[in-house]
């Protein structure tokens, strides 16, 4: 009975882990979709949208977490690769934007310079 206890206690931990690192990429999903402050709610909607996430889910990972006690695989999974896809867009969107700065200022630029450098080329 003793090793059933802490498998079951070990069990609950990596639950709340799993959780808070879902919650994280929530938060950080919502961030790179608001167009700016007041536009939370809204980036949430197209997170939701996009990636086909429950908004009432994400709206409990943000606003009460504590409350959650559980999540499943698949959803981990669906926020895991949203935040993956979501990561790799933003990169596509830097690349673009040194891109088009470069056709600008020139590649000598400081600006693209540091940005090609952040990117890990050059």
């Amino acid at each position: 009975m003793k090793g059933f206890a802490k498998v079951k206690k070990d069990s609950a931990m990596s639950d709340a882990a799993y959780l808070d690192q879902a919650a994280l990429w929530s938060k950080d999903l919502t961030r790179m979709k608001a167009r700016g402050p007041g536009d939370t709610e809204n980036a949430m909607r197209s997170v939701a949208r996009d990636y086909n996430i429950d908004y009432g889910f994400l709206w409990s990972l943000r606003y009460r977490r504590e409350r959650l006690r559980i999540i499943s695989v698949s959803v981990y999974e669906t926020i895991r690769a949203a935040y993956r896809a979501e990561c790799e867009r933003q990169m596509r969107k830097l690349e673009n934007e040194v891109r088009r700065t470069e056709e600008i200022t020139g590649p000598d630029s400081n600006a693209v310079r540091a940005a090609k450098a952040l990117l890990g080329k050059d």
